[in-house]
This record gives structure tokens, C-alpha cells and sequence, in this order.
């Protein structure tokens, strides 16, 4: 009987695509793998997976009470669950597999997608804040196997901590540039696409997106996702009367993506510097876009920088001031030898930027837990 290793991750597992491709990759190494996450009321079915998931449906949706619900069920499962190996997606899931392995003598991998204290949500509220770091210094010493998504991010736990992380980019499942149907089109008005794919949450740069597109002509800008920010964005385009220049395209199941993401001109991935976390962000919606052969527009930070430079597949970021953002849209649009140039790169750079690169060392991590 293959060994069980059981994820927990607190969102309701729709559209994290970094935990299924992780269940998926340790399904081919011969786990039994089991994902444990959240159902809200407004969470939609999800496609038929090849590994068992749940779902709990809890009292509270957010707040402490809802972290505290979380982890006490969480911890209730996975101390009667009979899996050896427990994965801890982000610090928010961290209590209750930290506790469950030292009791039941599991054995623990914690995997970091970003630098949970320094998340916008966090940066200023600072007793909140403080309450997670908190967390963070009495349990993250005590892991023995940590992966994170960058170097950055990995180089602030081992100066913090002492604790070794390796690197598992978020990126996505090697796969040929989708041909996209006519049918499942989405009409354009034969005006170029910009897309921005991932949730709607503050630091994104999506106002300033959106206030960019009144000097940006014969372009659309499509919003892929959902989240706190979604009845604002769209206050502000009825305010602006955008109406018609951008989209809502909503959450889009996985495998729907890309073929809405192939459809693109334009990809961004434009955070704002507000805090180590956006300022170390390496988001899988960039090797999304890339994946698809779709030129980037990303933000002036570090990580992002280094991959657009490297394979030369986009611009960076000059400013997020909407006239300044709007220009650099038509630049990235309309200068033909600038395209040429990007998507003559982009084919090799989808090759390398892919799960399968990164596969080796979650490979080698978990072939040592056995």
C-alpha cells in the first residue's frame, strides 16, 4: 500500500493550481495523496481530480475565528488520518500540521508560496501582523524540510531562522500554445487584449490598470478572477465609463485558463512595492502568460525583473501613473520590432519555465521522507 501524505491549504482549492500540480507530481512518485481545504458559500464545484479532496465547510469565513476554526478541525483530521507525510501550504495552515506531526510523529514539509507576514493584508495591521510573526518565529525553526517559490524569499528564512528552504517555482505544466476555438472566443471588436489573471486584491496595480485604459486606444483590458477588490474595480470603471474598454471575466476554472490567457496581447503582472512580499513576488500568472507565448508588462521588483531580462519576453514597469502605464501599454502593443523580438524568445523561454524543470527537487525532497 503506497504511503499517504496528506496537504492542507486554507483556501477552497479551485483555482490553486501550485497544490494540484504538488498532489499530481507526488501521485507519479507513488503517494496516495489527500488535499485537505475550505468550502465558502460562494465556492464553485470543482472539475474531477485523480486524488481524493475535502472540503470543510466551516462557521466563519474570515478572520481570526475563522484561522482558529480552520486549524482545530484541520489538526482534528490529520491526528486520526494515518498519513506519514503532512504538507503545510503558507503559514495559515502551519499550526495544525506542526502539532499533528510532533504528536503523531510525522513527518512535516512546510511549502511557502509567499512571505505570509509582509502580505499586503497584513503590512498595516500591526497587531495582526505581529500575532502571525508571532507564529511564524515559534514553528518555523522547527521545520526540517522547507520549500518556498524564490530565492529572495528563501534568503529571508535562513537569515531569520537558520532554516534551509528550496526553491519549487510556482510555474506552470509544460503544454503547446492552446488554439483557441472560435466559438469560445470572447469577442474583441478586434481591438488588442490585455489580460490580468489572479485574484482582485489590494497591491495588484489593477486601479491604476484600469485608470491607464482612458489613454489607451484600440485595446481591452480583461480582469480574470475575483476577490476583495471586485465591487470597487468595477465602481471605478462604471465612474470612468469603461465600460466597454474593460472586461470582468470573472474565476475561471483551471483548465478553462488558458485558453483565455492564449487570447491575450498583453500579459501583467504589475504588484505594487507594499512590502517584502510583493516586493519579492514571482507570480505563476507570469509564467502563465509566458506558457502561452504572450508578452509581460510587469512591475519594477526584482524577481519579476530577472526573468523578463533574462529571456527578454516583455517590458518593465517605468511607472504605475496611469499616463505613464497607458504609454507603455501602446509600446508593448504596437511596436512591431519590440513583438517580433519577444516572440521569437518566448517559445524557448516557455521550455524552461515550466513544473516539469522544477520537478527534480520536489523529487529528491520527498524521495528523502520516505
Amino acid at each position: 500500500m503506497p504511503p499517504t501524505i496528506d496537504l492542507a491549504v486554507t483556501n477552497d482549492l479551485a483555482t490553486d493550481n501550485r497544490v494540484h500540480k504538488m498532489a499530481i507530481s507526488l501521485q507519479d512518485m507513488g503517494y496516495a495523496v489527500r488535499l485537505t481545504g475550505r468550502k465558502r458559500r460562494s465556492s464553485p464545484a470543482l472539475s474531477p481530480r485523480s486524488y481524493p479532496t475535502r472540503r470543510m465547510r466551516l462557521i466563519f469565513e474570515k478572520g481570526p475565528l475563522f484561522y482558529a476554526e480552520f486549524n482545530i478541525r484541520l489538526l482534528w483530521r490529520l491526528l486520526f488520518s494515518g498519513a506519514r507525510i503532512v504538507v503545510a501550504n503558507d503559514l495559515d495552515t502551519l499550526p495544525a500540521c506542526f502539532v499533528a506531526a510532533k504528536l503523531r510523529r510525522k513527518k512535516l514539509v512546510f511549502d511557502s508560496h509567499e512571505y505570509f507576514t509582509e502580505v499586503p493584508e497584513l503590512v498595516k495591521r500591526p497587531k495582526v501582523q505581529a500575532f502571525w510573526k508571532k507564529i511564524e518565529r515559534l514553528l518555523v525553526p522547527g521545520v526540517k524540510q522547507a520549500i518556498t517559490v524564490c530565492d529572495s524569499i528563501a534568503d529571508l528564512y535562513q537569515q531569520e531562522y537558520g532554516v534551509p528552504f528550496r526553491i519549487v517555482r510556482n510555474l506552470p505544466l509544460r503544454t503547446p500554445k492552446v488554439t483557441v476555438a472560435p466559438k469560445k472566443k470572447i469577442d474583441t471588436n478586434e481591438q488588442k487584449v490585455i489580460l490580468y489573471q489572479g485574484a482582485l486584491n489590494r497591491g495588484r496595480g489593477l486601479e491604476h490598470a484600469i485608470r491607464a485604459m482612458q489613454y489607451t486606444e484600440q485595446a481591452q483590458l480583461w480582469l480574470a478572477g475575483d476577490g476583495d477588490l471586485t465591487a470597487k474595480l468595477q465602481s471605478l470603471v462604471q465612474q470612468l465609463n469603461l465600460g466597454k474598454k474593460v472586461k470582468f471575466l470573472g474565476r475561471i476554472p483551471l483548465h478553462e485558463l488558458p485558453g483565455i490567457t492564449a487570447q491575450a496581447d498583453l500579459g501583467l503582472s504589475i504588484e505594487e512595492d507594499l512590502g517584502l512580499n510583493y516586493r519579492y513576488a514571482l507570480p505563476n500568472k507570469l509564467f502563465d502568460y509566458i506558457q502561452q507565448h504572450v508578452p509581460v508588462l510587469v512591475s519594477n521588483l526584482p524577481e519579476m525583473r530577472k526573468v523578463v531580462e533574462n529571456y527578454q519576453v516583455g517590458l518593465v514597469l517605468d511607472s504605475h501613473k496611469p499616463h505613464n502605464m497607458a504609454r507603455q501599454f501602446e509600446q508593448a502593443l504596437y511596436d512591431t520590432d519590440l513583438r517580433n523580438i519577444w516572440l521569437s524568445n518566448l517559445p524557448r523561454a516557455a521550455e524552461e519555465l515550466c513544473w516539469e524543470c522544477e520537478q527534480p527537487v520536489l523529487y529528491e525532497i520527498f524521495r528523502d521522507l520516505r
